[in-house]
């Protein structure tokens, strides 16, 4: 008996985990925003993982001529403090990077245990978790984040992550939760039940595999998140001055008048930089939203035709 459930259960996950990657791939493929906005990302990746290879200056040597232009030598011209800023922008894009996806990912994790865990236990915990979870959602959150962040002032990245993940994971903990509850009734879980199976196994191994997308999309928006409030508490001097990122970029550009004393991409670059890394994971997410919401997928497909 054991045998058969065990030989039924594996070939549908192998199905499920295939359909999910083929579903994925076709909306990426046919949906030309998401596909820029993987474009974008993966050149992000590429610069993060490899800085040196188009960034051959220190990002912190102070050794060229203050202030200076943009020419051949320094693409987006030098600081105050003589260090060029294409090499910063370039090195900065690692930590930028890493803050969104690990803050982006982290969040998301809280979102589906608490989401999901309300949702399918019902009862006294679903109250509880959903209480908790809708406490967070009417603070204001960036006011929240500065509190926070000013008391844990220059405590690394590690404090600057915890305080994203703190703020970010409501909004997905409640849409997680709504379609993990019109999941409770369908037939595959209640076969699971009779089985015996554990809750862990049911919401791991049923629930969550039939909301990957909805997942996905959640980490998305995470990231996006994290992106823009990384580099917003960076700017004002709550992050770790001393870091490379693109928001202690624009700190130390706002702190010398960069604009004003002839370094104007000093800020210009990382705001752009934030831009783009903030779009590319919001392009991302059409092809996500088309596969979690099937209304979206017949207007799609109509403008598609007609194009």
């Amino acid at each position: 008996m054991s045998t058969g459930v065990i030989g039924f259960r594996r070939p549908r996950l192998d199905r499920l985990k295939a359909g999910a990657t083929g579903n994925l791939a076709r909306a990426i493929g046919g949906n030309r925003k998401a596909l820029v906005g993987l474009i974008v990302l993966a050149i992000f990746v590429l610069l993060a993982l490899f800085p040196g290879v188009l960034a051959h200056d220190n990002p912190n040597a102070e050794i060229y001529k203050r202030s200076a232009g943009p020419s051949a030598a320094h693409l987006f011209g030098t600081t105050s403090y003589g260090q060029d800023i294409f090499s910063q922008w370039v090195f900065g894009t690692r930590e930028s990077l890493v803050i969104a996806v690990v803050a982006g990912g982290l969040a998301t994790v809280l979102s589906v245990i608490i989401g999901v865990s309300a949702a399918y236990r019902g009862g006294f915990a679903d109250g509880v978790l959903s209480l908790f979870t809708d406490v967070f959602l009417v603070i204001p959150a960036f006011p929240l984040v500065v509190i926070i962040a000013a008391y844990s002032k220059n405590g690394g990245n590690t404090i600057l992550i915890a305080v994203l993940v703190v703020t970010g994971w409501s909004y997905g903990a409640r849409q997680l939760r709504s379609q993990a509850l019109s999941l409770r009734s369908r037939d595959f879980l209640v076969a699971a039940r009779v089985r015996g199976e554990r809750t862990w196994r049911i919401i791991v191994f049923e629930i969550l595999p039939t909301m990957t997308s909805l997942i996905v999309a959640n980490f998305l928006g995470a990231a996006v998140y994290a992106v823009l409030a990384a580099a917003g508490l960076q700017f004002i001097g709550l992050g770790n001055p001393d870091s490379m990122s693109w928001g202690t970029m624009l700190f130390w550009a706002e702190n010398n008048e960069a604009l004003q004393a002839g370094s104007p991409l000093w800020a210009i670059a990382p705001g752009i930089g934030i831009a783009l890394l903030g779009g590319a994971f919001s392009l991302l997410n059409y092809a996500f939203d088309e596969i979690a919401n099937p209304a979206l997928r017949p207007v799609r497909q109509a403008r598609r035709e007609r194009g």
